[in-house]
C-alpha cells in the first residue's frame, strides 16, 4: 500500500470522528441544562457556548492522541476501556429510553442553579457541571480514546491521522457549539413533544453504538485469550 493510499485511508476518520461521538455527547440533551445555567442573556449564552465548546475540544483531542498511552501507563488494555466506555453509554442510553424525560443528573444540576447568575460564575460553570460530565462524559472518554487507538503508528502516517482526528473534533465541538448558541431557539421550536421524541430517538442510536462499542471490546479480548 502506497503513502498516498494510506493516507486517502484515513480521510473518513474526518466524517467518522463526529458521527461516532456526537450521537454519544447527544448536545440537544444538554440544551435545557444549559439554559438553565446561562440564562436568557444573549451575551453570556455566546461566551459560555464558546468556552464549552472549547473544554471539549481539548477532552476530545486530549483523550484521542494522549489516552492510549495514559492506559498503557496504568496498565490498562484498550479493550476493557472500549466494554467499560460501552458498558456506561448504553447504561446512559437505557435511562433515556426508560426513564423520564429528564435523568436525576440533569434534574440535580438544573435544581443546584441560583435564579441569576453572573457572567464569571457562568464561566466557572463551563467545565463543571456543563462540560464534564453532561456533554463530554466517561463515555465520550472512553470513544475518544478508542478513535485514537486506531492512529497509524507510522510517524508520518500518524502525523497526518491526528490531524484528521483533530479536525473531526473540531467539526464535533463546532456542532456542540451551534446548538449552545441557539439553544433558546431550538427548544422553543422544537417544543416539550418534539424534544422527547428526539431524546427517544437519539437514546436508542446511543444504546446501539454502546452495544457496538462493548461487542468490538469484547471480540479484542476473546482474540487476546490463550
Amino acid at each position: 500500500m502506497t503513502t498516498a493510499t494510506s493516507l486517502a485511508s484515513l480521510l473518513p476518520s474526518l466524517v467518522i470522528v463526529p458521527l461516532t461521538l456526537l450521537p454519544i455527547i447527544n448536545p440537544l440533551s444538554g440544551a435545557p441544562v444549559f439554559m438553565a445555567t446561562a440564562g436568557r442573556d444573549p451575551q453570556t449564552i455566546a461566551k459560555l457556548a464558546r468556552q464549552v465548546a472549547i473544554n471539549c475540544w481539548f477532552i476530545l483531542v486530549g483523550s484521542m492522541l494522549v489516552g492510549t498511552y495514559v492506559l498503557d501507563f496504568f496498565g490498562i488494555s484498550l479493550p476493557i476501556v472500549r466494554v467499560a466506555g460501552g458498558l456506561l453509554v448504553a447504561a446512559s442510553a437505557w435511562r433515556m429510553l426508560m426513564g423520564p424525560a429528564d435523568d436525576e443528573v440533569r434534574s440535580a444540576v438544573v435544581r443546584a442553579q441560583p435564579a441569576t447568575l453572573t457572567e464569571a460564575q457562568s464561566v466557572e460553570r463551563s467545565f463543571f457541571p456543563i462540560t464534564f460530565p453532561l456533554t463530554a462524559g466517561p463515555g465520550t472518554i472512553a470513544a475518544s480514546i478508542a478513535l485514537g487507538a486506531k492512529l497509524p503508528s507510522t510517524p508520518a502516517l500518524y502525523l497526518a491521522g491526528a490531524l484528521i482526528a483533530v479536525a473531526g473534533a473540531t467539526l464535533t465541538v463546532l456542532v456542540i457549539y451551534l446548538v449552545y448558541r441557539h439553544a433558546a431557539r431550538l427548544l422553543d421550536r422544537l417544543g416539550e413533544v418534539g424534544m422527547l421524541v428526539l431524546m427517544r430517538i437519539m437514546a436508542f442510536v446511543l444504546l446501539c453504538i454502546g452495544i457496538e462499542i462493548i461487542w468490538t471490546g469484547w471480540a479484542e479480548l476473546q482474540r487476546q485469550a490463550p
